[in-house]
């Protein structure tokens, strides 16, 4: 499934919230440098759907807030 998500670095807690849209906003704590924000973002998802890491795919929009990730569920 293709979940669309915005990722708000830098926040103090790490967390999901779902907008009167059912956008998903993702707040991590790492920074939007090097990769860390995308990988804290997959970290995230994974554990919010339950599944496996490698199985979060980012995409689309790697240098964007607004991104696109791939979740391979069962």
């Amino acid at each position: 499934m293709k979940v669309s998500v915005i990722v708000h670095p830098n926040s103090k807690k790490s967390r999901i919230e779902k907008d009167l849209m059912e956008m998903l906003h993702v707040y991590v704590n790492a920074p939007p440098l090097e990769g860390k924000a995308n990988k804290a973002v997959v970290e995230i998802l994974a554990d919010f759907f339950k599944t496996k890491k490698n199985e979060v795919i980012l995409l689309r929009g790697t240098k964007s807030k607004n991104k696109i990730f791939e979740v391979k569920t069962k």
